[in-house]
């Protein structure tokens, strides 16, 4: 399983820097449409949507992003997606997994992922004016998963939340916590000074708030996945199960990052 997700890792992550870094924003929108799609139909599936209405599901949350994007009039309320999204992520998500919410309701979940996944993609769209800026903050994203894998796959035994995923251990955080902590240290002793994101004066606070979110978007996903009874959201990459298996620590962390960049 580590080999699969290393390998498809290897393959998708140059296609996706290359994307990120050479195309016009416009065909990056594009680009990034079919994955929000499908990550849309893996949601309706955990919002217990019909065969039908899951793909009518997947159109309606693809067609909403860039009508928020290029159609909503933002410059009124600049920024409202990613303040949603924060709130959803620092107010209400902590409590749903706290307290074990099971809302069956297909509705509010349908609601809940299109918080979860069109903020998202705006953020991935918009920060890519700033295109190694955006590849920073996904990297926090990525090295904090991949040593929280590797640390929990070899010494984890104390569980993280043994009734949401009983794979995630309490040692595989805090080796997710030293990797981030390395990752800055490098990062900070190579970056230009006045780097924004690398700052000594906030830039700790902001990859220490990234990896946090990270933990609470894995966790309400795999929440979401165990009250309808799966393991994974689906089987498209070999090694990560599917798309919303890959972006769950993207979503609660990217209109954060985005939030925090209009800030600044």
């Amino acid at each position: 399983m580590f080999a699969k997700r290393v390998l498809t890792a290897a393959i998708l992550l140059p296609v996706f820097a290359g994307a990120l870094l050479f195309l016009p924003q416009i065909a990056w929108a594009l680009f990034l449409l079919p994955g929000l799609a499908t990550a849309s139909v893996e949601w309706a599936d955990l919002a217990l949507m019909g065969p039908r209405a899951r793909y009518a599901y997947g159109a309606l949350v693809s067609l909403s992003a860039p009508a928020v994007l290029y159609l909503v009039p933002l410059s009124h309320f600049e920024a409202w997606p990613y303040r949603l999204s924060v709130c959803f992520w620092v107010l209400i998500a902590p409590l749903w997994l706290s307290r074990h919410w099971s809302v069956r309701n297909t509705f509010v979940r349908g609601l809940v992922g299109w918080i979860v996944l069109v903020p998202m993609w705006l953020a991935l769209v918009q920060l890519q004016t700033t295109p190694w800026t955006l590849l920073l903050i996904l990297s926090i994203v990525w090295v904090a998963d991949t040593a929280a894998y590797a640390v929990g796959r070899c010494w984890g035994h104390r569980k993280l939340a043994p009734t949401i995923s009983p794979g995630k251990s309490w040692e595989g955080v805090l080796g997710a916590v030293a990797a981030i902590g390395l990752y800055y240290g490098v990062l900070w002793l190579a970056a230009p000074a006045g780097s924004r994101l690398v700052d000594a004066r906030y830039g700790l606070l902001v990859f220490v708030a990234v990896l946090v979110l990270s933990i609470v978007g894995d966790l309400f996903e795999s929440l979401m996945k165990r009250q309808v009874g799966v393991k994974d959201s689906g089987q498209l990459l070999p090694g990560h199960g599917g798309v919303l298996d890959r972006i769950d620590g993207l979503t609660s962390t990217l209109p954060f990052a985005a939030l925090v960049l209009y800030y600044m």
